[in-house]
């Protein structure tokens, strides 16, 4: 039975404290209900309610960002629940500074401030809720395309960095906003922090220092979490920023949740691979990597979860594997 509230279960991972349980939390794509605040707010909170996760992790489609900015995407059936982008805004590298500083109140950005206060409204203060937040230079990918790192980081770079001050600017008022509808803070998804995409010096350039603003935009929330995307993650080189929590594809790309937390403050979270093991496994399967991450932290600093979003063809038992698993631990 759980004796702590989710906040201080979670406050107490951070700090390496004792647990009556580790946390747990999965998260996923709402696709078509995410193209409406009260659609995507109910699928949030009946996942909630089905669950019980120490938090809620508010997904949104990734064209949020920048629909506002004239970008069109579309479902096409990915069972990941992500969207195809079929029109970008930056086709010029002289584009970049005629993009207009978004007021963070209106159109797509307003539309999930409207989420969020749905979601608080109905959990009365009881399940944290944080906000995916895609890093600036994620944005620009979005807005540009394939062409983001061959053409505009790497020939015309003083076009992009305009940009991305645009972009920064309009992503701190969002989180702002964010932060006053009562969200816990932020998951700040960071996906151009791999070895095989960038060198250490150019993600210095082009990622960390707008970062550091998006984050700092969160400081009066409690919970901010990183998220490392892809493979080959620079993780020493964000192991320093501000958040409680780090979490990375730990299964699939180095370093072992183990290694990871001799790196970081705070917690690590993952441990299930998000299809070998969430879709293509076996309850069982869930279960033994679940324990092994458990071992792997003895259960202090940890959240259990996937190292990235659980596709949306998950089998319901896998889920409840997961919630499960962290009750006997």
């Amino acid at each position: 039975m759980d004796t702590m509230t989710k906040r201080q279960r979670l406050e107490a991972a951070f700090r390496g404290d004792p647990v009556d349980r580790p946390p747990v939390a999965l998260w996923r794509h709402w696709p078509g209900d995410d193209q409406r605040a009260d659609d995507l707010a109910a699928s949030h909170i009946a996942f909630q309610r089905r669950y019980d996760w120490d938090f809620i992790k508010v997904t949104p489609n990734s064209g949020y960002c920048v629909e506002d900015w004239g970008v069109e995407t579309a479902y096409l059936g990915n069972l990941e629940g992500t969207r195809e982008y079929r029109r970008y805004r930056i086709q010029a590298p002289e584009e970049w500074e005629a993009l207009p500083v978004l007021d963070p109140r209106r159109g797509a950005l307003g539309r999930q401030l409207e989420t969020l206060r749905a979601i608080g409204a109905a959990m009365g203060g009881e399940v944290p809720y944080i906000q995916t937040i895609f890093n600036p230079l994620s944005v620009a990918k979005y807005l540009a395309g394939e062409d983001l790192m061959r053409v505009h980081l790497r020939r015309h770079p003083e076009h992009l960095q305009a940009g991305l001050e645009i972009i920064t600017e309009t992503t701190v008022a969002f989180v702002q906003e964010v932060m006053r509808a009562g969200a816990a803070g932020i998951f700040l998804a960071v996906q151009h922090a791999q070895y095989g995409l960038l060198s250490e010096e150019e993600y210095a350039t082009f990622g960390r220092p707008y970062d550091l603003r998006v984050l700092e935009a969160s400081s009066s929330g409690w919970f901010q979490l990183l998220h490392l995307h892809g493979a080959d993650v620079m993780f020493d080189l964000l192991a320093d920023y501000p958040v409680q929590v780090v979490n990375w594809h730990d299964r699939e790309t180095p370093p072992t949740l183990a290694e990871g937390m001799l790196r970081v403050q705070g917690a690590v979270c993952g441990g299930l691979r998000q299809w070998e093991t969430m879709v293509r496994g076996e309850p069982d399967a869930v279960r033994a990597e679940a324990a092994d991450a458990m071992a792997q932290t003895a259960g202090r600093r940890f959240i259990l979860g996937t190292g990235c979003v659980t596709p949306i063809v998950a089998p319901t038992s896998h889920l409840m594997a997961v919630r499960r698993a962290v009750v006997h631990a």
